[in-house]
């Protein structure tokens, strides 16, 4: 779908990518789009099979950017999407449509039948959705509705899909049954046998080398056009090298001699067999994405009219109340409004037990729900689901590279001219040193055959996957690959601590009075003065005064103070309410109260000081928090690792050392105002640490950008989440060593791939210059290196959690 950037103006859009084969087609392809005119940034995931482009619409349009793919070599795929509309007249309705469909970006034929009252939209696969198709046709005033839903469509791409690959083992098979007695003849002579005549030999290694090798000819021509090489060109080259010499010596009469139809076919089936192969382990590294998928459920209840009705899913508007029978899925995130009963969330944010849920209560779309019946006002929809933008955020974290990929995109990008050179300086150091042209000859073609960039270009984006999907199904949410891997490297974190190492629920424990004012009356200025407040510790409050049915005064010349607290209006007094920080600038004297103030905090009590602005003092409140009850566990697996837990606070200094002892943290820094949380983590920074800073605020935004790593609670505000780059989806901290673990496998299973792929060919180049491989041989370890570079990063599904 086309979005508008937030990082400037512009739009951005990401389209599937079909006809890449090697790394050096994902180089190339990223190189052509971000030198076409209005592309300000593209980038290329060999893995993902997708082109994430940014671009100016003023300038270009998706159209041309898909032009620029196809004349690179490559295709966007086009897909077909089928509306229902209302509200035509006559033709000149229908061609109206037509029209304002047409100008959808992406859009390549749109067509509307007016006795059907159908429209047929042709649209290029990821450049438009159809929520944006049904918004055009509702901008011209008529009405539109899926035909099918996504969930159908999924299912029918995954259908094209399975049937591709059937179709791919059926070409593997036919070049099996042609290519293998063209080994059994070479097994035969080599036990003394003889081997099939040269015209036998033509007539079954042909059709393997122009019929079903005819993709790699197809694939070098448009690579070569495009002005660079890729796999099929080294597979073109070396396969017609063979075959071509063993036809010009049939021709000549030497039918049994010097004879490479053999290698040529089997070079051939064993890339076709890896290819295979390879795309198996693919979609099984992309499961994790199509798990997700199948979560939205296919229709949804809504009430309309007094009675209930049964829509598509993605037709839940805003506000519509939804009813949820047992053991169904729901449809949209909401609130419930009607009802009690147990969702399970399992597999959205990783939470093994199902969840209350009661009249108040937010659910999310895609849990299912347990035993009870539940009415549930939806408030986020379509893109704006948590689902949704689960699966957004992990597909695009699935298409993003990690800095190390930077160095293997620019060997990528010369590979193929150089094996080319080293095969042609094969061929002549073989003839120069008095080999026989035969010798040179098979030389050549094993370092054509034995190089593929594919290894290369398959060890990162591989291992990405795998881990972003290992780490949505347990509820973490990488946003890039650059968070993955720089996590892996993490020596602190600093933890904000209420709402990430405590609940963010407190509750009020104490009211103290200073002498000429009463314990309710200091309740009831308080509570006035926060009334509306979202913060914790106003809830606090604001609950207390409920539970003894206390009527407020109201408020005035409100004014919040960052990190310090409030000053208020209330019944005509001037009030200031806030932390000890507070009443020192305001030169107000806490003397009176200070010991009972000192032996609450060293409970781990958080005090807010009550006082008039003229410096007389009213009395203090007291609110304790609750630790969560894995934020122990995850400081003693973070230490146990070697990483130093900090935890950071606004909180004085006595409640939180008491809250950092009962969690086993020795660093503590407290009454930190928000401005003041990056420069703590510049502080760490600057003592040699890589710092991965954990919270869940608004006021913590600031430091999550500045850390190495930002990580989100998914309990806490979409600014957290947006501006870090992992978020623990059900406000965890036990999940914070599985994220750092996993960061840490991950990243070893891209180094493990990189190594072994750049080791492949180190080995391999040279013993197939020396002729110590033949083509044969060269050509079974081509093939099975991609194959072993995804399959390793395949075992990190074996991974069972925490940070080794």
């Amino acid at each position: 779908m086309t979005t508008t950037t937030a990082a400037g103006p512009g739009a951005s859009v990401a389209l599937p990518i079909r006809g890449m084969t090697c790394a050096a087609c994902s180089t190339r392809l990223e190189r052509v789009l971000s030198k076409a005119p209005g592309v300000a940034e593209a980038r290329v995931s060999l893995a993902a099979e997708r082109a994430d482009v940014r671009y100016d619409p003023a300038a270009t349009g998706v159209a041309a950017i898909a032009e620029a793919v196809a004349k690179a070599g490559f295709a966007v795929p086009a897909a077909e999407v089928e509306l229902a509309i209302s509200g035509m007249t006559c033709a000149a309705c229908a061609t109206r449509i037509e029209k304002v469909l047409a100008r959808v970006p992406g859009v390549q034929t749109a067509a509307v039948n007016l006795a059907t009252e159908r429209a047929k939209i042709t649209l290029l696969e990821g450049a438009a959705s159809v929520a944006d198709l049904v918004a055009a046709v509702e901008r011209a005033g008529f009405t539109a509705d899926p035909t099918t839903d996504s969930r159908a469509a999924a299912e029918e791409s995954e259908r094209k899909r399975e049937a591709e690959n059937r179709r791919e083992l059926w070409i593997l098979g036919a070049s099996i049954l042609l290519t293998l007695p063209l080994v059994g003849g070479m097994v035969a002579e080599l036990l003394g046998g003889s081997m099939l005549p040269g015209w036998w030999q033509f007539a079954l290694a042909t059709p393997v080398q122009f019929v079903i090798g005819r993709r790699f000819y197809a694939g070098a021509w448009k690579s070569l056009k495009g002005g660079a090489g890729n796999m099929d060109v080294l597979v073109a080259m070396g396969t017609s090298a063979a075959w071509g010499l063993s036809t010009w010596r049939v021709a000549a009469g030497d039918g049994h001699h010097g004879l490479y139809f053999e290698a040529a076919a089997v070079v051939i089936t064993l890339v076709l067999m890896g290819k295979v192969l390879e795309g198996r382990a693919k979609r099984g590294a992309a499961s994790a994405i199509r798990a997700l998928m199948t979560l939205r459920p296919e229709t949804a209840r809504v009430e309309r009219a007094g009675g209930i009705v049964e829509i598509p899913a993605e037709r839940v508007a805003h506000d519509d109340v939804v009813v949820v029978r047992p053991g169904e899925r729901l449809p949209v995130d909401g609130v419930v409004i009607e009802g009690r009963t147990s969702v399970d969330e399992s597999l959205i944010t990783g939470e093994s037990m199902p969840v209350a849920k009661e009249p108040g209560d937010p659910v999310t779309g895609g849990a299912i729900n347990g035993e009870g019946l539940i009415r549930v006002r939806a408030t986020a929809v379509g893109a704006e689901s948590t689902l949704s933008r689960i699966i957004r955020m992990v597909e695009n974290a699935q298409a993003t590279k990690a800095p190390v990929q930077k160095l293997v995109d620019r060997i990528s990008a010369v590979f193929v001219p150089v094996v080319v050179v080293i095969a042609i300086g094969t061929f002549l150091g073989w003839w120069l040193i008095g080999g026989s042209p035969e010798t040179a000859f098979v030389a050549a073609v094993s370092v054509l055959v034995i190089a593929c960039p594919c290894a290369l270009g398959l060890a990162t984006p591989t291992a990405i996957m795998v881990a972003t999907g290992m780490a949505a199904r347990r509820g973490i949410l990488i946003k890039d690959a650059e968070a993955l891997e720089r996590a892996h490297d993490v020596t602190a974190v600093i933890f904000d601590k209420t709402g990430t190492l405590t609940e963010g629920r407190p509750s009020l424990t104490d009211v103290v009075a200073a002498a000429g004012a009463t314990e309710d009356e200091v309740l009831r200025l308080a509570a006035a003065a926060q009334q509306g407040s979202e913060h914790p510790l106003a809830k606090a409050v604001l609950g207390a005064t409920g539970a003894r049915s206390m009527a407020l005064p109201a408020v005035v010349d409100f004014q919040g103070l960052a990190g310090r607290g409030l000053a208020a209006m209330v019944e005509g007094r001037a009030i200031l309410l806030g932390s000890p920080r507070l009443m020192r600038e305001r030169s107000v004297e806490t003397a009176a109260l200070e010991a009972r103030a000192t032996a609450l905090e060293e409970q781990g009590r958080t005090i807010m000081w009550l006082a008039e602005a003229d410096g007389r003092l009213l009395g203090f409140l007291a609110a304790a928090d609750t630790v969560k009850e894995s934020a122990r566990g995850a400081v003693a697996a973070l230490k146990a690792a070697g990483v130093t837990p900090v935890m950071l606070t606004g909180d004085n200094p006595r409640a939180a050392h008491a809250v950092a002892a009962d969690l086993g943290i020795e660093r503590v820094v407290a009454e930190v105002l928000p401005e003041d949380k990056a420069a703590e983590v510049a502080r760490l920074q600057a003592e040699g640490h890589t710092v991965a800073m954990v919270g869940d605020g608004v006021n913590d935004a600031p430091a999550l950008a500045a850390a190495d790593v930002g990580i989100a609670m998914g309990t806490g505000t979409d600014v957290a989440m947006h501006t870090a780059g992992i978020t623990l989806m059900r406000g965890d901290p036990g999940l914070l060593p599985d994220a750092l673990g996993l960061s840490r496998r991950g990243y070893a299973k891209i180094r493990q791939n990189l190594f072994w792929a750049f080791a492949y060919n180190v080995v391999a180049l040279p013993m197939a210059a020396l002729g110590m491989l033949s083509p044969v041989i060269a050509g079974a370890a081509m093939a099975f290196s991609s194959v072993s570079v995804v399959s390793n990063s395949l075992l990190l599904r074996r991974w069972k959690g925490g940070v080794r």
